[in-house]
């Protein structure tokens, strides 16, 4: 059997990137990952860590950067919001290195939900509801642990090799509108919905500063513009649940019938 790749995480302690490292690690794979100091004397961060081993390196320091990239046969960027911009460093570090393959994984359907991407709250509406767009945009939403384990999944997998990779779990694909309507059964209760056209929706990505306009120009791209549910190009897409339907039945539904 194989060697099973080396794997670097980039943000492996994380929103994202403690799945990506959790199910590298149950894969079996050498599981490596950039920490900084600070986070290993953090309470819940230092159980992960056990996990998977640790590397010298900061994404500001390109010469350490270059070195741990070049211990590893896979780089897997999970680095966003604040740390966006970190990604230019991280792409110039890859190449330096050489023969490596690089992946970016994002998700956030266990950030989103839970609070239906209202901002400034820490659950679900229960009076008023604020929707961006119309409502009838159709988004992917696909729960943190598939994202993990299906981006390990396309490590070794041919089939992804320059591709963007789309993890469309069929029953996961809804609109905003009826994400609404199943919480609103659930709760029993009709809330107040207030749609906010996509012109002002522009206007506060303008007025607003990093990283907010980040996320108000995400939420723009995923409710309004539909980018995360385009139909895929064979030459620079992979269905991936598609391509592995002989995994589908571990896709968990977002919301299960009680």
């Amino acid at each position: 059997m194989a060697a099973k790749s080396k794997i670097l995480v980039l943000g492996g302690t994380g929103y994202i990137g403690k799945f990506i490292v959790m199910a590298s690690a149950e894969a079996g794979h050498p599981t490596f990952a950039l920490v900084r100091e600070s986070t290993l004397s953090h309470p819940e961060k230092s159980k992960l860590i056990e996990s998977f081993k640790t590397s010298g390196g900061d994404v500001n320091d390109h010469e350490s950067l270059v070195k741990a990239i070049k211990q590893v046969d896979v780089v897997i960027s999970t680095l966003g919001g604040q740390q966006i911009d970190d990604q230019v460093k991280v792409i110039a570090a890859i190449k330096e290195a050489g023969n490596i393959k690089a992946l970016c994984s994002y998700a956030f359907a266990g950030y989103f939900l839970p609070t239906l991407g209202q901002e400034n709250v820490t659950a679900p509406p229960r009076d008023k509801v604020v929707i961006l767009g119309n409502g009838n945009v159709k988004v992917i939403y696909v729960t943190e642990e598939d994202v993990g384990t299906y981006t390990i999944k396309a490590v070794e997998d041919p089939r992804t090799l320059n591709k963007n990779l789309h993890q469309k779990p069929p029953a996961n694909v809804l609109t905003f509108n009826e994400l609404v309507s199943l919480w609103e059964n659930k709760i029993k209760s009709t809330l107040h919905k207030i749609y906010v056209p996509e012109d002002q929706i522009l206007k506060k990505i303008q007025k607003s500063s990093f990283p907010a306009s980040f996320l108000v120009a995400l939420g723009h791209s995923m409710l309004v513009k539909t980018a995360s549910n385009n139909e895929a190009d064979p030459s620079v897409k992979c269905q991936y649940m598609e391509a592995l339907g002989q995994f589908l039945s571990s896709i968990r539904p977002l919301y299960a019938e009680s």
